[in-house]
């Protein structure tokens, strides 16, 4: 009896206490999306201050997301390219953490970024190249499609049932993704020259992104060598839209569950000693995408309605798919570091227990051990829920270019969003002067979180 009320007591006292990554920067997130950037800045450089472990490298992504949006492409690129070299090197887990994790919990493991993250940070680093000079964006795209392979190559793992086997479910469960694909293409089919690898990576795109109307043309107009009619430019529009996906802590109450009876168990197989029950939560990270529909951008050119934008990434679903795809293997890890901390717990008892309060002690420390775990939720967390694009040939000279949230249609068959010629706007509109070059791409970037622009629109070379 005394045991248990203890152990309730350590629990509400520990949980009171602990926050998750997601909640401690909270702030973060509202102020970026209510447009206040430099409120934003100011609160990570606040937190990258306190210097907590794993947090620097999420905190830069998300500066780089601050920095790309406020028109500073470079400085994003560089942000970019650090926390880049650095999950690399991360992905070479040592033997030492691996076991610190095991005592303690995720969060003592060096930050390497979920899979989804590696891979988008090529893909802003490509756009924060073509921003502002284009010269490594080619380079950028490549990789895009380099880590995937690498990623799904590295997801092997052994067979629990057959140990001369090894099962990949990241090979069937990961989508590619289409973004690097579509990047390279275009500035390849800009060059005039390499109208075949355009022609390849438009092929790629269609085969993993088939619902992507714009796709469909762009491989079509590759195939016949023109990319534009004489004395026009392309202008594509990136649009970051969408509050994305993020991660909150949760108790797996199957889990939660099986330690409870697995307790019961050891109690009824042994009389020499009495094991604590398992009732600390089990708190796994969860992806959370929230479910507002999110919107796509209407284009006009010179007050005249030119195109709207279309989803190349959805980077909500494809975190809900790869978590899903490794939430088994989480699970896991979080019972047999449970199961240990529990033996170590009972061989303490054994060497320590000289009366019965040293025992209650003992069997005391060990359920804060238990209870002092929480669910890695660290994640890059100002990402937006959808890339989209839309490509609209123009003439060339100065224009205005004019963007405004719009609604799509649902599709019950297909389950999602997708653009309508009859959508209608709503939020504010944003507008810039562009210029565009007979012959060539002219690129242009804008974030909108909800349904209003975050920061302003950016326009490559300027």
């Amino acid at each position: 009896m005394r045991l248990t009320v203890i152990s309730h007591l350590i629990l509400v006292l520990f949980f009171a206490g602990c926050a998750s990554f997601g909640e401690r920067h909270l702030r973060i997130r509202n102020d970026f999306e209510q447009g206040k950037l430099e409120e934003a800045r100011t609160e990570i450089d606040k937190s990258l201050k306190k210097k907590r472990r794993g947090e620097a490298d999420l905190l830069k992504l998300n500066r780089s997301i601050i920095e790309l949006c406020s028109g500073h492409p470079k400085e994003a690129e560089t942000l970019l390219r650090e926390v880049r070299d650095n999950f690399d090197k991360y992905e070479q887990k040592s033997v030492a953490e691996g076991t610190l994790s095991m005592l303690t919990d995720d969060n003592a493991v060096s930050y390497a970024g979920e899979d989804y993250e590696k891979v988008l940070i090529r893909v802003f680093l490509a756009l924060s190249n073509l921003m502002y000079d284009g010269t490594d964006a080619p380079a950028y795209a490549l990789q895009i499609g380099q880590k995937q392979n690498d990623i799904i190559r590295r997801g092997a793992v052994k067979d629990p049932e057959h140990n001369d086997r090894t099962l990949n479910p990241k090979a069937e469960a990961y989508r590619q993704v289409a973004a690097g694909a579509y990047l390279y293409g275009i500035m390849r089919e800009e060059t005039r020259r390499d109208y075949d690898d355009a022609v390849k990576a438009y092929q790629r795109v269609y085969e993993w992104e088939p619902d992507f109307a714009q796709g469909r043309r762009d491989l079509q107009r590759a195939q016949t060598g023109v990319p534009c009619q004489p004395g026009n430019g392309v202008v594509y529009v990136f649009g970051l839209v969408g509050a994305g996906p993020y991660k909150l802590q949760q108790n797996c109450e199957v889990a939660q569950v099986a330690q409870l009876y697995a307790s019961i168990f050891l109690n009824m197989m042994q009389h020499s000693r009495t094991v604590p029950l398992g009732i600390a939560p089990v708190l796994i990270p969860c992806v959370v995408r929230p479910r507002e529909p999110v919107p796509s951008l209407n284009v006009s050119i010179d007050s005249n309605l030119a195109g709207q934008t279309e989803t190349i990434m959805d980077i909500g679903k494809t975190a809900e798919e790869q978590f899903e795809a490794v939430k088994p293997q989480i699970i896991a890890r979080a019972m047999i570091r449970r199961a240990l901390k529990k033996g170590i717990a009972v061989g303490a008892q054994e060497v320590m227990d000289t009366n019965q309060w040293v025992g209650l002690a003992v069997a005391a420390a060990g359920m804060v051990w238990e209870a002092m775990e929480t669910a890695d939720t660290r994640c890059w967390n100002l990402l937006p829920a959808e890339i989209q694009v839309a490509r609209i040939e123009v003439p060339a000279g100065e224009h205005k270019i004019r963007l405004q949230p719009a609604s799509r249609v649902f599709s019950l068959s297909r389950r999602m969003y997708f653009p309508s010629a009859g959508s209608l706007p709503f939020g504010l509109e944003a507008e810039r002067v562009i210029r565009v070059e007979p012959g060539h791409n002219t690129y242009v970037l804008a974030n909108f979180p909800n349904g209003q622009l975050v920061g302003q629109i950016v326009v490559s070379g300027r």
